[in-house]
């Protein structure tokens, strides 16, 4: 693993634009923003992430409106491009008093060492200012501008969600909510939740998940009642379902493939006494967050390193009575969390992830015992990556029947897609698909 050293940017303009140009050449947000964040205050980095993020998110929009205020194109220059957009961005969606974002804006162009982009810079920003309305009037219908995704990604949600991909695309770029998970071993929700109100903490308790506690309004963790000894965990709802759908049961022997970061694993564990868990993780610093995830919450399970698909190479022969392959996915259903996946994916990614979903199915499905039951997940929207793969991993495993799943335990979610079931993003929900198999030999 590459430990990058960060840079000492105190300018939270110069920084965001770092990292936003860093995204767009192939970097992921957070480790763009750890690279740039070491000298900043809580205030500044708390500032920090909520421009690259909103930057990240709006890239195209805020792209094309600096575009329209050029009077030639930028070429060869992303730090500049990417330092206008943050600039724009803060006038246009942030409650950062104007003078302070054009001045601060302009200066940064000095940190970054692109003196000669300061009078663009002032000029460009300035001109907003003065003619917001009448420019924004001018941004074309096309929604890869207006709702800033890829082609092909608008393409491709428009084929899987015809009568919903206006809201799909929407959900996107809107603040994802924070949610906890009770670790039954330690108390439970209701008594979490009054813990809560003492605190003055907003929250409410949805009917979905069992364990689940909604945030009015995110916190840092260590503003959490209970976080650092092991009480709650971060976890969106979509994820919580898991547990539910596995149904493990005490002394049963399960499986979670693919288990970074080690929220399903927990809750796994936290739900039922005596189970013999195993959770495979093929990157080593991904088994590091398992491992720590483990120990913060108090609970053990075996850790394994390796290619969950490479069974050969780490399986003893004793079979599983349940298993949970979250597979490796585009993560096009979390995009609200990750803006940056609309731009580090490509569309030729998506059948290569498929062909490594269907590879991690045919591999561990001999593992489950007759009557055992297998869960497949992504947290992926698009069919091929869902729905494609189920059907396909079906066509060839006659000893696959699909156990239909009931969304209504707690309270109804999701929506039938013909095998499984897929959660639209948004509002409570981060974008999942689900599947659930009994071996029948």
């Amino acid at each position: 693993m590459t430990v990058t050293t960060p840079e000492r940017i105190t300018n939270v303009r110069a920084a965001a634009a770092k990292a936003v140009a860093a995204v767009m050449t192939g970097r992921n947000l957070d480790d763009a923003l750890a690279a740039v964040s070491a000298p900043l205050s809580a205030a500044d980095l708390s500032l920090l992430k909520a421009m690259a993020y909103g930057v990240v998110r709006e890239f195209s929009t805020l792209n094309w409106l600096v575009g329209r205020m050029l009077q030639k194109p930028l070429r060869e220059e992303p730090l500049v491009a990417a330092l206008l957009a943050c600039g724009v961005y803060q006038l246009r969606a942030m409650r950062v008093p104007a003078h302070a974002a054009v001045a601060e804006t302009v200066a940064a162009a000095e940190v970054l060492g692109k003196p000669w982009a300061k009078g663009l810079t002032n000029a460009l920003l300035r001109r907003y200012q003065r003619e917001a309305d009448a420019i924004e009037a001018t941004l074309p219908p096309d929604v890869e501008v207006r709702q800033s995704y890829p082609e092909w990604l608008v393409r491709q949600i428009k084929r899987d969600w015809p009568g919903a991909w206006r809201s799909v695309l929407a959900a996107g770029n809107t603040q994802a909510p924070m949610t906890l998970r009770v670790n039954r071993r330690r108390g439970d929700r209701e008594a979490f939740a009054a813990e809560l109100s003492t605190a003055g903490i907003g929250h409410l308790l949805p009917r979905t998940t069992p364990d689940a506690v909604i945030l009015n309004e995110p916190l840092p963790v260590e503003r959490i009642p209970g976080f650092a000894d092991g009480r709650v965990s971060v976890q969106d709802l979509s994820a919580q379902l898991a547990a539910d759908l596995l149904g493990a049961e005490p002394g049963m022997r399960v499986l979670d493939a693919c288990a970074a970061p080690g929220g399903k694993t927990a809750h796994l564990i936290e739900r039922s006494e005596g189970l013999d868990v195993i959770a495979i993780e093929s990157e080593a610093a991904r088994l590091g967050r398992i491992r720590d995830t483990l120990g913060r919450l108090g609970l053990d399970a075996m850790l394994v390193h390796h290619d969950a698909a490479d069974t050969a190479g780490w399986w003893k022969g004793k079979k599983f009575d349940r298993i949970l392959i979250d597979a490796p996915c585009s993560g096009t259903g979390v995009i609200r969390r990750h803006p940056d996946i609309k731009w580090l994916r490509r569309e030729t990614d998506i059948p290569t992830m498929a062909a490594q979903q269907l590879r991690l199915l045919r591999a561990l499905w001999p593992l489950l015992k007759p009557q055992g039951v297998l869960v497949y997940a992504t947290c992926s929207i698009l069919k091929a990556e869902g729905e494609d793969v189920a059907r396909a991993f079906m066509a060839e495993q006659p000893e696959a029947v699909e156990q239909v799943i009931d969304p209504s335990p707690y309270a109804m979610w999701g929506e039938d897609c013909g095998l499984g079931r897929r959660i639209e993003p948004g509002g409570d929900f981060d974008g999942f698909y689900y599947v659930r198999w009994v071996k029948v030999p």
